[in-house]
């Protein structure tokens, strides 16, 4: 192998790997990130009187993030607490009666649909049941 094969190898190598450190991020913020499933189907997410009228908890539904909401007039609601966004946790807002995304701005009323901002979709809506003195949610069938 002479030198100027050897450069132009070098070159060549160089710039291709140049192009593929500037692809890899682009390519990575434009797919969407995976996420496990949740392994369980059903958690026991507060207790009765855990919650006041219009508050929320934040509690863990498998790996991610969820919230449980009472509403003013008593009816206990739960959501995924991940936006459709860009998989930022959402937080109640009892002022407004809104789930709120403060990474941009995404704001979803009481059944989940997207009220304002960039997210897609909707939040994955979750049953609640009331056991005893426990407060259980699930995946919807």
């Amino acid at each position: 192998m002479n030198r100027r094969r050897f450069i132009n190898l070098f070159l060549g190598g160089s710039f291709f790997a140049t192009i593929a450190a500037f692809l890899y991020p682009v390519i990575n913020y434009i797919l969407p990130p995976k996420q496990a499933e949740a392994v369980q189907k059903k958690v026991a997410a507060a207790k009765v009187g855990d919650l006041a009228p219009n508050a929320a908890k934040i509690f863990k539904f498998g790996s991610s993030p969820a919230v449980l909401i009472n509403t003013q007039e008593g009816k206990l609601l739960a959501f995924s607490a991940v936006c459709t966004h860009l998989t930022c946790t959402v937080t109640y807002e009892a002022d407004t009666g809104t789930l709120y995304c403060p990474c941009h701005n995404g704001r979803f009323d009481l059944s989940g649909s997207v009220i304002s901002g960039p997210p897609p979709r909707p939040l994955e809506a979750y049953d609640v049941e009331v056991v005893g003195d426990d407060i259980f949610v699930s995946k919807k069938a």
